[in-house]
């Protein structure tokens, strides 16, 4: 098997992974784009590791392994993100990015676009 085919695929996991973290405004939607995202990194370490000990007859497989350990802590991740999205959703009654970043401001916070009527009005 040709180096390339996995890494290709590799290419456009990441990709798709890469559209769905900056265009999505779910916040679980965002979380699959990351495990995309680590999951094209994982097979993009067992294709190399697969085509360096073809070079080598004793190897130690260590992308494979590191691919393990990744998929661990992946797993472990997802979990604590699936946690805190929950109790967000739970009190804010939403997990839409934009809205969770406009509730986090409050109305005395000054952004880079607070007008000076909207300045006087948080003030008042």
């Amino acid at each position: 098997m040709h180096l390339a085919y996995p890494a290709v695929l590799s290419a456009l996991l990441f990709c798709t992974g890469l559209y769905g973290v900056l265009a999505r405004r779910n916040a679980i939607l965002v979380l699959m784009s990351v495990e995309l995202m680590l999951n094209a990194v994982n097979l993009n370490l067992v294709a190399f590791d697969v085509w360096l000990s073809r070079a080598a007859k004793d190897t130690l497989h260590s992308g494979q392994a590191l691919t393990l350990f990744a998929i661990a802590i992946a797993a472990a991740e997802i979990g604590i993100g699936l946690a805190i999205v929950l109790a967000v959703y739970r009190n804010r009654g939403t997990s839409d990015i934009d809205k969770l970043r406009d509730t986090a401001e409050g109305p005395g916070t000054e952004g880079p676009g607070t007008s000076a009527a909207e300045k006087a009005e948080a003030t008042a």
